[in-house]
């Protein structure tokens, strides 16, 4: 169990007043024993992180470690169950405990019962005026009950942090409680209060959710990050290194990377109740869940000469790892035709993203050739049936028949990342949208002697250049084309870097630019943050939780 950051510190109860905890994870779920079981840990947990530290952060680094060994998030559980059998706990006597499983260390588990079906909400609030409140409503299994469980989020680092608890019961009664908690230092060095620029006259329009940082590289321990609206820290989770690179969402688990061979599965309550080991495989940029619930990892097989070129199913049932795509299988020739990079690794494809079509079929994104790949057959033959890409880098490869159409004037993508696939029933059978974050970066440090400019793409630095894109395509399979729906500036990054849509709104962040921004409906900016990145901010995704 990762033990609470700085001195010791204890709950207190004013007279009348109980503060509970925020219930990010839906529905509330009882623990149990049984939510511990595993479905494989292969090995034991890994040091992914190495980087030199600290002997303070070497110390930290053992305690995450336990944190993610799933006998041990057992043992908490019975420990939780024996005090939940010992006493009876009611509004007035609530069982609360700081980040009892170590996932989150800006938590609290909160259990009791209330004699009366009620829902729950939980307020945070501290002295500090510039810190707003924040506060969320409790997801139960059923919208009104008598058994309360769930996880509070958004306590705020060396403060005295007010919990208030709202109650309110079928008949509309309405019963507060609260909790005041002095919490302890972070285990990083991150901001709690982002640098941000917010309209004040559109600030409701920002899509509701917290802004979770998966991978600001740096030095020290990895985590990953929540914040809300306003740019304030609301979690800090620990990571055995590398970095997330999303959360996946479940009926009863998230699911995220906590290194470059692991993934974690997490319940509402905060416990781990699975770890995963990829074995062989190192794990890079993406997943995505199946129609059947496996999930589908961009990796590197590091029994072969080159990376991040090839797709692993795990089943999270069983936690079998298996390979089921290897693009070298597909593009055998043109991989041919490739030298190493500067490291001397084979990174002739450069997947970054995966999105699940359905019925066996995915788009991949290749960063070092600036294409996109759809590919079917995923499970029995895999066979690639079209790219988007330039028609100029494929010329005389032997694979420019598989190229669509680009249908209108414009520059085609370069070094895009992020590419998220968008069915649309207003569409006709065979078209789809995708929106990306277009880097807008002419490189291939693998076939270093093709012109880039001679597709319109003229950048060719990370960090130095003038201009991102949002980009949505409507893609045609009947006609084999593709076209510019929509477009709009953001600043600029060569690599890395994110787009979602949310609400209607548009998320996009500039990776080495260390920066996110919200736009509305109209892509008019109405708030931007900044992060002090020692390398770049990775990705941004926007979760309701």
């Amino acid at each position: 169990m990762l033990k609470e950051p700085g001195k010791k510190k204890k709950w207190i109860v004013p007279t009348l007043l109980i503060i509970a905890g925020i219930g990010i994870f839906g529905r509330t779920t009882a623990i149990s024993a049984m939510e511990a079981t595993v479905s494989r840990i292969l090995g034991t947990p890994d040091e992914e992180q190495t980087v030199a530290l600290t002997e303070e952060e070497e110390k930290q680094l053992e305690e995450v470690k336990k944190t993610y060994d799933t006998a041990g998030q057992a043992k908490i559980v019975k420990k939780l169950e024996a005090k939940k059998a010992k006493n009876e706990y009611t509004i007035d006597n609530m069982l609360i405990q700081y980040n009892p499983f170590g996932t989150n260390t800006q938590s609290a588990y909160v259990y009791f019962k209330t004699e009366n079906p009620a829902k729950i909400t939980y307020t945070v609030s501290v002295s500090d005026k510039e810190i707003k409140d924040f506060t969320r409503e409790v997801s139960q299994e059923e919208e009104y009950q008598t058994e309360h469980e769930f996880q509070v989020i958004g306590l705020i680092p060396d403060m005295e942090n007010k919990v208030k608890f709202t109650i309110t019961e079928e008949n509309g009664m309405v019963t507060t409680r609260s909790y005041a908690y002095n919490m302890g230092s972070l285990l990083g060095d991150e901001e709690v209060k982002l640098e941000t620029d917010i309209d004040e006259k559109a600030e409701e329009e920002l899509s509701d959710g917290l802004y979770v940082i998966l991978g600001n590289d740096d030095s020290h321990l990895d985590f990953m990050y929540y914040y809300d609206n306003d740019g304030i820290l609301r979690g800090e989770v620990p990571l055995l290194g590398y970095r997330s690179h999303r959360i996946l969402f479940d009926e009863s688990a998230m699911y995220y990377s906590i290194s470059e061979s692991k993934i974690a599965a997490v319940n509402r309550l905060g416990q781990v109740v699975s770890v995963y080991d990829l074995g062989d495989y190192s794990l890079h940029h993406d997943y995505v869940f199946d129609d059947d619930g496996n999930i589908l990892i961009l990796a590197t097989d590091n029994k072969q000469d080159s990376v991040e070129d090839v797709v692993v199913k795990l089943d999270i049932r069983t936690g079998q790892v298996t390979e089921v795509l290897d693009l070298g299988d597909l593009l055998g020739n043109y991989k041919a035709s490739c030298v190493a990079n500067a490291d001397g690794d084979l990174d002739w494809m450069h997947i970054n993203t995966i999105q699940w079509m359905g019925s066996g079929q995915v788009l991949l994104s290749s960063r070092e050739t600036s294409t996109i790949l759809k590919v079917s057959n995923l499970y029995t033959a895999p066979r690639l049936d079209y790219m988007i890409g330039a028609d100029k880098f494929w010329a005389g490869t032997g694979y420019e028949n598989l190229l669509f159409t680009k249908d209108g004037s414009f520059t085609i993508q370069g070094g895009q990342h992020s590419v998220t696939y968008v069915k649309d029933d207003t569409l006709k059978e065979g078209q789809y949208y995708l929106y990306m974050f277009n880097n807008n970066i002419g490189y291939s440090e693998t076939r270093p002697g093709f012109d880039w400019s001679s597709t319109g793409l003229t950048e060719t630095s990370a960090k130095d250049g003038s201009t991102s894109y949002y980009y949505k395509y409507l893609v045609d399979e009947n006609n084999r084309t593709f076209k510019l729906a929509d477009s709009f500036k953001v600043p600029y990054s060569g690599y890395v870097s994110s787009v979602q849509e949310i609400s209607g709104n548009v998320l996009a962040d500039s990776g080495f630019a260390g920066e996110f921004r919200e736009y509305n409906k109209e892509h008019k900016l109405i708030a931007s943050y900044k992060m002090n990145a020692e390398k770049f901010i990775y990705r941004v995704y926007k979760y309701q939780f």
